[in-house]
């Protein structure tokens, strides 16, 4: 997963939230995380697209993806 989501932002977002030294792998940890939650909901939201006959994936779908793995 972590050839779709850069290093980089997600290191400066834990800065920016307060973690000033973080280990590689934690970072690399999270970025795998990131990349398998927005796998299971993008495929959870393409199922509803199709299911409403639709081809774009929109933002209610996203957001109803969300609220499916919330529970």
């Amino acid at each position: 997963m972590s050839e779709y989501i850069s290093w980089s932002p997600i290191r400066r977002l834990m800065k920016h939230n307060g973690a000033v030294i973080v280990a590689r792998d934690a970072v690399d940890e999270l970025v795998d995380w990131m990349g398998q939650s927005a796998e299971k909901i993008t495929k959870v939201a393409l199922n509803l697209t199709k299911h409403s006959k639709r081809k774009k994936v929109t933002k209610d779908d996203i957001l109803l993806a969300i609220k499916y793995f919330k529970g």
